[in-house]
């Protein structure tokens, strides 16, 4: 156990979530749920029952410091990783990995994700836990795939091999998310798999991995390979980190890699990455209305509906409204069609642009 780590990844802005989610305070750090945990410390509470808490890393923005500070105070401050910029999740990736194998050359290594739901708490930790065990035998990058129950266009998709090696199956190919009409062809053929974005590994596997695919990152980082784990670390992230390339470990390494193995697994798993994402999982009313937990809203001729206002003591009084989103917060009120929200990053953008960054 003490040779299993978790890095989790909290640096995202979460833009598809606005107006609750803004890029000071993102939807990571906010309990859509009522249960008095954030997407974060729930994310990190599910680890802590199979990791050491002192192997748990957040790799996060700079500016969400304090955030992290004051929702996990248990963290040590060499816990948190910061970055300086946003470079997606390979640079993330990669900095943890260095930053690891300088306190354990040994280390088995789960990245998460902090923004998804899993209902089935013991099935997930048992999953991971086979999951280290196998990286830890096999030189293997792992990723968690999740039989599709629909054709859905926002995840990414896995296929599957007929090599199997402990009930880890060999992966053929990555696909970035698809149009309908591909997606349903997937769906169908049985080999495709839902991407989840987790992955374990153990450290000098993934290391070597950033070495053959993405050697402009990792001789970046062997630049400071003796100052990881030091007080020399900070200054040089600081000043190296914002040059890495901006590209996602499923493009930069996960699609090319030969060595890439996937875990079949059914814990209940929910990616909350857009209003659309936690309609489908909120409770509804009689007529498929979504009102968020300790909201208020009387409703009439109505249906379809999600509605979500951060003021609990705001009643929301509508009528006729179908299949939208009604999402209030801050100083802005946000009224989309469903089927329309994929536009809400350019209505961000547009508020951004036209009435300043206090809207963004």
């Amino acid at each position: 156990m003490k040779d299993n780590y978790c890095v989790i990844m909290g640096g995202g802005i979460g833009s598809r979530f606005w107006p609750f989610s803004r890029e000071s305070y993102p939807k990571q750090f906010l309990d859509f749920f009522g249960s008095g945990r954030s997407l974060l410390q729930m994310t990190f509470d599910r680890f802590a029952k199979i990791i050491p808490t002192e192997n748990i890393y957040i790799v996060t923005n700079e500016s969400y410091a304090d955030l992290i500070k004051e929702q996990l105070p248990e963290l040590a401050e060499e816990q948190i990783l910061l970055e300086p910029a946003r470079r997606n999740t390979a640079p993330c990736i990669a900095y943890a990995a260095y930053h690891i194998k300088a306190c354990n050359p040994e280390a088995n290594i789960v990245v998460a994700p902090s923004d998804h739901l899993i209902l089935k708490e013991d099935v997930f930790l048992r999953d991971v836990q086979k999951a280290l065990d196998f990286v830890k035998r096999n030189r293997a990058l792992v990723t968690l795939g999740i039989k599709p129950s629909r054709p859905e266009t926002g995840y990414g998709y896995i296929q599957s091999s007929d090599t199997v090696v402990d009930d880890f199956t060999k992966v053929k190919t990555f696909t970035e998310k698809p149009d309908l009409e591909l997606a349903k062809v997937f769906m169908e053929s049985g080999e495709f798999f839902w991407n989840s974005g987790l992955f374990v590994w153990n450290v000098n596997t993934i290391l070597e991995a950033f070495s053959k695919y993405l050697p402009d990152i990792s001789s970046r980082f062997d630049l400071g390979k003796d100052k990881f784990n030091t007080s020399e670390e900070k200054a040089f992230i600081q000043e190296n980190f914002p040059y890495c390339l901006n590209i996602s470990i499923d493009y930069g390494i996960m699609e090319k890699a030969h060595n890439v193995y996937m875990l079949c697994v059914d814990f209940g798993w929910a990616d909350l990455g857009s209003w659309g994402s936690l309609f489908d999982l909120a409770n509804k009313d009689e007529n498929e209305n979504a009102v968020l937990k300790n909201n208020e809203a009387m409703l009439y001729e109505c249906s379809g509906n999600v509605i979500a206002l951060n003021n609990p003591k705001r009643l929301a009084v509508i009528q006729g409204l179908k299949d939208c989103i009604v999402a209030e917060s801050g100083n802005v009120l946000l009224i989309c069609k469903k089927d329309n929200e994929q536009r809400i990053k350019q209505f961000v953008a547009d508020a951004k642009i036209k009435y300043g960054k206090e809207y963004n």
